[in-house]
């Protein structure tokens, strides 16, 4: 299955989570959500506000940003631009 964001919104997958901190196994339910990932598809814009990301963009978001989708075994982040906090070069 295809994933096309539409208008202003961009289809980021998160960085994995850490998984030791100095030796010790974080569980799952302790593990901090990341807020960093790499943009995989991107909209078109709106006509108020153009695209400005682009596809293998990595971008930093906020923590609670995005609507989670899974697809394929695969989970995704879907935000809108403006969401998107900076992009990491």
């Amino acid at each position: 299955m295809t994933i096309k964001p539409l208008a202003d919104r961009v289809l980021v997958l998160p960085a994995p989570a850490e998984e030791k901190v100095g030796g010790i196994i974080i569980p799952d339910t302790a593990k901090e959500k990341p807020q960093r990932g790499k943009v995989v598809a991107v909209g078109n814009g709106t006509k108020d506000e153009e695209m400005i990301l682009k596809v293998g963009d990595e971008v930093l978001y906020g923590k609670y940003a995005g609507t989670e989708i899974e697809s394929e075994g695969e989970k995704y982040l879907m935000m809108r631009q403006s969401d998107v906090l900076a992009v990491v070069e």
